[in-house]
């Protein structure tokens, strides 16, 4: 009998909030990348449109509001245990405020500060896409 060993394969949505020409990173505060830091999102669920899942995962991360605006690439990451497919969108937080349910930190980040953090490997491949983009001071 043969074991099928391949990873198994995720799409996930990812929010790159904007606010006052700066973006949000957050720590991840579980799991094997503990202490590595993300942007938020989480997974889709079966059936569920792209935007309605971030919305959701932003409601659950972060028990903030958010408008979902316009997709800005989607990338394809094999992690060890994982193959990821994700889905990074442009957002602004419709509130002001948000609190750190999964997260152990958060950071506003300017253009100057991207690459001064220890970004998950999925989520480094945006950071040039993002510094290129002309919304960040």
């Amino acid at each position: 009998m043969e074991m099928d060993l391949k990873p198994k394969c995720v799409e996930v949505v990812a929010a790159i909030i904007v606010k006052e020409g700066k973006i949000l990173a957050t720590k991840r505060g579980y799991g094997d990348w503990r202490g590595w830091w993300e942007f938020p999102g989480g997974k889709i669920e079966n059936g569920e449109a792209p935007d309605v899942a971030l919305s959701r995962e932003i409601r659950e991360e972060l028990d903030a509001e958010i408008k979902v605006c316009e997709k800005l690439t989607t990338v394809q990451y094999e992690y060890p245990q994982v193959n990821l497919t994700l889905h990074f969108y442009w957002c602004t937080l419709l509130s002001g405020n948000f609190t750190l349910i999964e997260h152990e930190a958060a950071r506003w980040l300017s253009k100057p500060e991207l690459y001064d953090l220890k970004w998950l490997p999925a989520d480094i491949s945006v950071i040039d896409l993002i510094d290129r983009s002309g919304f960040l001071q």
